[in-house]
């Protein structure tokens, strides 16, 4: 049976990006029926529709899952973040950033293998904002309920019990903020002894990100509050090479949004100069959550492989290919992997 996905390729370098990552997905041979969406944020803006229109959001709840590509959102004017909205509309209130080195692509740190949990729907992003015009004051309100705080630390712990990862670190910045980051370690503190199985440790915001960037090899599972979350996944991206390839995804109870977290990089687009590597290795995480589980590993070796021999990749990473010849190799490299991974099914059955 097909899986029915809502396709949002975005703007700027996103349809290229996209369009690579169809050609490595399409190598898989799992099928898709895609339910493509083009008007999206600058798009829909331009064509006189709302930033988010309706029948995007509409799509993604009657399939389940979506897959995007980078949407532009402006800078302190214009239309609010697209990505929030879909975020807020649909309650995601769970961010993964997987954070992985590629073998043969320099970087300060080569045993980076972490996960960021980011509570994706409360906290400063939770919109609750005032302007005192008259005295000039803005206030941005962190709000932080224990229901968000035990759904986003319990969606970590099961994630480090189901894949085998040995410990949790909460982050928080509760001797200062003791109300809103003091409930979040409070719950956080209730919920460890359910997952006996899992180290638990806690960790103050500032130190947590000192020692991600001196000794990330010592974490795991790191869950955290919005806007904390917003910056050590970045943070954890900057140590295996950048957002250009690494992958984001954000899952709710009922809906699953796959997202390619850099930007949209206009100044580029059509050049032939993008690197589809975060939407690709955001489409395994994709998979997996289809229970593709034999294809998200065939994604995830072919991207690891073409790093690897170094011989086939975007200038970004140090060569010259297009965002095209980058996928054919990869999607060759897919083909191969799901061929040897059907033989040896066939052995064992």
């Amino acid at each position: 049976m097909a899986h029915r996905v809502t396709l949002i390729p975005g703007d700027g370098i996103g349809p290229e990006v996209m369009d690579a990552t169809l050609k490595v997905l399409d190598a898989t041979g799992v099928d898709f029926t895609w339910d493509r969406v083009e008007e999206i944020g600058t798009a829909a803006v331009k064509a006189g529709h709302e930033a988010l229109p309706e029948a995007v959001l509409d799509s993604i709840r009657e399939n389940g899952v979506a897959l995007k590509g980078p949407v532009t959102t402006p800078v302190g004017e214009g239309f609010t973040s697209v990505n929030v909205a879909i975020r807020q509309a649909l309650d995601l209130y769970a961010n993964m950033r997987p954070c992985k080195n590629l073998p043969g692509l320099q970087t300060p740190f080569d045993d980076v293998d972490l996960v960021v949990f980011r509570e994706n729907t409360e906290g400063l992003y939770s919109g609750v904002e005032n302007f005192d015009e008259r005295l000039q004051i803005a206030d941005s309100i962190a709000r932080v309920t224990r229901a968000g705080s035990e759904r986003i630390i319990r969606f970590c712990f099961e994630y480090a019990r189901r894949h085998g990862w040995e410990k949790v670190t909460l982050a928080h910045k509760a001797n200062i903020l003791r109300s809103s980051s003091g409930l979040f370690l409070e719950v956080g503190e209730e919920i460890a002894p359910d997952y006996p199985d899992v180290e638990y440790e806690d960790k103050i915001i500032d130190n947590m990100a000192m020692q991600m960037v001196t000794h990330p090899s010592e974490y795991d599972c790191v869950v955290t509050t919005n806007l904390f979350g917003d910056i050590l996944s970045d943070l954890g991206a900057g140590l295996v090479g950048g957002l250009g390839v690494t992958a984001g995804a954000n899952i709710g109870d009922d809906e699953a949004v796959f997202e390619a977290v850099h930007g949209s990089a206009p100044d580029i687009a059509g050049e032939g100069r993008a690197n589809p590597t975060a939407l690709m290795r955001t489409a395994g995480m994709m998979l997996e959550h289809l229970d593709e589980n034999d294809a998200a590993e065939a994604v995830r070796e072919a991207v690891r492989g073409a790093y690897r021999d170094g011989k086939v990749l975007t200038p970004d990473v140090g060569g010259s290919a297009s965002p095209d010849e980058f996928a054919t190799h990869v999607a060759e490299r897919v083909a191969q992997g799901a061929e040897r991974i059907a033989q040896g099914a066939e052995r064992e059955a």
